[in-house]
């Protein structure tokens, strides 16, 4: 009885400790960050694979911490002045690239460089396959005034649904305004962190003064794909307002190439033999100095460039990961509870069934890793998972109180006179010498009352076996009402009962049995055919030590003692 009440108090807390999380949202928050922390082994252990190839046509030239050294002994500041890109981009050209991204922000002008800042502007008028970025931001109005942006930098995304969660922002840092009059090439760069800080997601747009601008990395994997970007497909059928970028590897995927390299080639110094010839070039910085490293599922420092790179990689492959919709993850969790609870059910060894549930939850963890390998599908784990341990708890709980209800009916039905509803015989044996051995052991008292109902034989006669049955039922009740929760009434055979009382001397029962005595006398009892009666019963009392002390020796003594107060006149106690 313990067990059970401990049981369902242990379920009773779990699901009010369930219901407060879900209320806050702390619990949902939990369930959310141990999904992505699947995702983030699944994504590294596919990119480690070696089975997703990166596009070998995308390269970086990467600002490392050798090109910055470089730079700085040989230019003597950072930033480098820009004729030196406008030089570089110039080199480039030469060999036919697809795209040229610059992952760098011009903003400012380089005051004691002006003609420099003129060369790279020459640039961006000569050449309609250089791209540069810009930043939006939330900076106040008292530091700096939101500028307006031209309408050719912002995009039409009618065909979008739901455009209320699309990042948005109040401030921009704006670049160069003589590169932003001489292209549109112009795309943001701003990156979507969850809340772990784990760079899972990019946004396809961003919101500002109320239109729509798009990431750098549509605008480059556009330059490479013969036909227009569907956005409508990439936001996930029209109800997303990010894509779930999917990684080829850890930093260092892509080819990088130092930029020290390409600008000595550029002025002069050194040759450089590479084939640009329709690649997709990348400028961006790596050097952990310049401070554009993220945290990212494949790796914990990941150049912000190498972002970009994977993002266009992920458009020109269409190589997206997409979420399982919110009804087939349900479908899952319900599917594996099922499952569990059939298991606990079917099942007749818990360890066995434990196993076997175990056992199902890692082939689905196995199929949601295959899932993604093959398909770039993102089928939930967690909370099915958590949904398949709750059904299996549930189940567990549910099995036992049966098992424990389907045991206190065995029990009782082997405990239990089906009559009277007292324990029976067999049952008071036990208890007799179990009674007997505490007594010995501790030096408690016990006495022992047998009760015999008057004229029980001729009773019957005169009325019927069902009316004697009715008595029985009867006076059992009238014992089991007024004796203490301590004490046990069995039916002894036929006509008579015995009470065990504990810790109880041999006065002290001699009264409860007068007690008795009195009560039974007093009642009129229901016969079956529709009369009443008055029914008398006799009483013998016996105790541990004086009269016995072994079970044998007691019930001998009481039963002697009963015997007596039937010769002597009946109704009576001895």
């Amino acid at each position: 009885m313990l067990k059970k009440f401990l049981y369902i108090m242990w379920a009773c807390v779990f699901v009010v400790i369930l219901f407060l999380g879900i209320k806050n949202g702390s619990f949902l928050s939990f369930i959310e960050a141990m999904e992505n922390r699947t995702f983030d082994i699944r994504q590294n252990l596919i990119a480690n694979s070696g089975h997703r190839k990166h596009n070998d046509n995308i390269v970086i030239i990467a600002i490392d911490d050798a090109s910055y050294e470089y730079i700085l002994d040989n230019y003597g500041e950072w930033p480098l002045r820009r004729d030196m890109y406008a030089k570089m981009v110039d080199f480039l050209e030469k060999q036919n690239p697809k795209s040229i991204a610059f992952d760098l922000m011009f903003v400012k002008s380089m005051k004691s460089n002006d003609f420099a800042d003129k060369e790279l502007i020459k640039i961006f008028q000569k050449y309609d396959n250089v791209y540069t970025a810009m930043n939006l931001d939330d900076q106040p109005e008292d530091l700096r005034i939101p500028p307006s942006l031209p309408e050719k930098l912002s995009v039409k995304i009618q065909d979008i649904k739901d455009t209320t969660e699309i990042l948005e922002y109040s401030n921009c840092r704006n670049i160069l305004p003589e590169i932003i009059d001489a292209t549109s090439n112009i795309g943001m760069i701003n990156v979507s962190r969850s809340d772990d800080g784990v760079l899972r997601e990019m946004p396809l747009f961003l919101k500002y003064q109320g239109k729509y601008y798009p990431q750098l990395a549509l605008l480059v994997a556009q330059n490479s794909l013969e036909k227009p970007i569907d956005y409508l497909a990439l936001s996930n059928n029209g109800n997303s307002d990010s894509v779930i970028i999917n990684w080829y590897g850890g930093a260092g995927t892509f080819e990088n190439i130092p930029m020290y390299k390409l600008l000595k080639a550029a002025v002069g110094k050194e040759n450089f033999d590479y084939d640009f010839k329709d690649k997709i070039i990348y400028f961006g910085a790596t050097a952990a100095s310049l401070f554009d490293i993220k945290t990212v599922p494949s790796d914990r420092v990941y150049p912000g460039v190498e972002v970009q790179a994977t993002y266009v990689n992920n458009l020109l492959d269409n190589s997206f990961i997409v979420k399982c919709p919110l009804w087939l993850n349900i479908l899952a969790g319900i599917l594996l509870a099922v499952i569990s609870a059939l298991c606990v059910f079917t099942i007749s060894s818990m360890l066995l069934a434990l196993g076997a549930s175990v056992t199902v939850y890692v082939i689905y963890v196995v199929f949601s890793y295959l899932l993604m390998y093959s398909a770039n599908v993102w089928l939930s784990i967690v909370s099915p998972l958590a949904f398949a341990l709750l059904a299996f708890i549930g189940a567990v709980i549910i099995k036992y109180l049966i098992k424990s209800r389907d045991f206190d009916t065995q029990y009782k039905l082997a405990t239990t006179d089906g009559l009277t509803e007292l324990y029976n015989h067999r049952y008071f044996q036990e208890q007799m010498q179990n009674q007997v051995s505490h007594c010995n052991r501790y030096g408690v008292p016990m006495s022992l009352i047998i009760i015999d109902i008057d004229f029980f034989k001729k009773f019957n006669d005169s009325f019927g076996h069902q009316s004697g049955d009715a008595v029985l039922r009867q006076v059992a009740f009238v014992l089991k009402k007024n004796v203490r929760s301590a004490d046990i009434v069995c039916r002894y055979g036929g006509e008579e009962m015995s009470i065990i009382l504990p810790n109880t001397k041999y006065e002290e029962a001699v009264k409860i049995a007068e007690k008795l005595c009195n009560m039974v006398a007093a009642k009129t009892y229901k016969l079956s055919n529709g009369r009443e009666s008055n029914v008398t019963i006799s009483l013998g009392v016996a105790s541990f030590g004086d009269d016995g002390t072994t079970p044998a020796q007691i019930i001998e003594n009481a039963d002697k003692r009963l015997y007596n107060a039937k010769n002597n006149g009946r109704n009576r106690v001895n």
